[in-house]
């Protein structure tokens, strides 16, 4: 079959299983089927498809009528510029979490931690960007370790990122300038409302905390200001109606210089503190 009637008799589908954007997720899942980037997908779409490449497509569209997300299909996603590996064993990461990262970057950092890493895609951009920074990413799940230390080798970061196996900062004694963290704050009463891709197919525990959602951000304002240097920052990303309650927990745990981030579509995404410089 041509690339171009698979692709059109694709779109219909997807859009009938409930796809927002079937078009163009037809065209990234033919871009993967016929191994091409897909900015050159227009130059292989009047292609007759090989055999091999014609099963490709048609089960990854099996895969994607049945919500299953596009990144895990594929096996990428594209983050602050940089394709970083997917699995089922990884959150995806998104758009919104860039917020997160511009933050970061608009203050100065030598050492980082990550923590709940997954893909590491927080703390490998970072690194990325600070060619002299060192940083380490925590996870409590070694599936997602091994998907992280597979994007730093791809990314030539294995030499300054390193990463261990832990539940928030527990057993964490090196301090850090900087501490982020993407942790799981969906309550547990909004998980059936969230969207099959999520919902169904990425890891529970990098979702929620089975509760109110702010399970981790406790943790964090508890074991936080003990691994931070004087002056350093913490980051941590948060659903949109969590910026009050989470700030209030990092004031409560002596925190300073705590404001609330929107991100691009003008909802609380950031929130951000410092350890308070000590005096005499």
């Amino acid at each position: 079959m041509i690339a171009r009637a698979a692709l059109a008799a694709a779109v219909p589908r997807l859009r009938a299983a409930g796809v927002e954007d079937a078009p163009r997720d037809a065209r990234l899942l033919m871009a993967h089927a016929l191994g091409v980037a897909p900015d050159r997908l227009t130059l292989h779409i009047g292609d007759e498809m090989t055999g091999p490449q014609a099963q490709v497509f048609e089960e990854a569209v099996a895969a994607r009528v049945a919500r299953k997300p596009l990144s895990q299909i594929t096996g990428r996603r594209l983050f602050w510029g940089r394709s970083f590996r997917v699995t089922a064993d990884t959150l995806d990461p998104r758009p919104e979490t860039e917020t997160l990262v511009a933050e970061a970057l608009a203050g100065s950092f030598s050492t980082v931690l990550d923590i709940g890493t997954g893909t590491g895609c927080i703390l490998l951009t970072l690194l990325a960007e600070r060619p002299d920074a060192t940083g380490l990413g925590t996870d409590i799940s070694p599936a997602a370790l091994a998907v992280a230390r597979e994007n730093a080798a791809a990314l030539d970061l294995a030499i300054r990122a390193d990463f261990r196996q832990t539940s928030w900062l527990d057993g964490i004694e090196t301090r850090f300038d900087l501490i982020v963290s993407n942790p799981p704050y969906i309550a547990a009463d909004e998980m059936p409302a969230l969207a099959p891709e999520v919902r169904d197919h990425e890891p529970l525990a990098a979702l929620t905390d089975g509760a109110d959602g702010l399970t981790a951000y406790r943790a964090l304002a508890a074991q936080a200001p003990a691994v931070l240097v004087p002056g350093g920052r913490l980051l941590v990303e948060i659903g949109p109606a969590q910026g009050r309650a989470v700030a209030a927990l990092f004031a409560a745990a002596g925190l300073a210089d705590i404001r609330i981030l929107q991100d691009l579509d003008g909802r609380d995404r950031v929130v951000a503190a410092r350890r308070p410089v000590e005096t005499r």
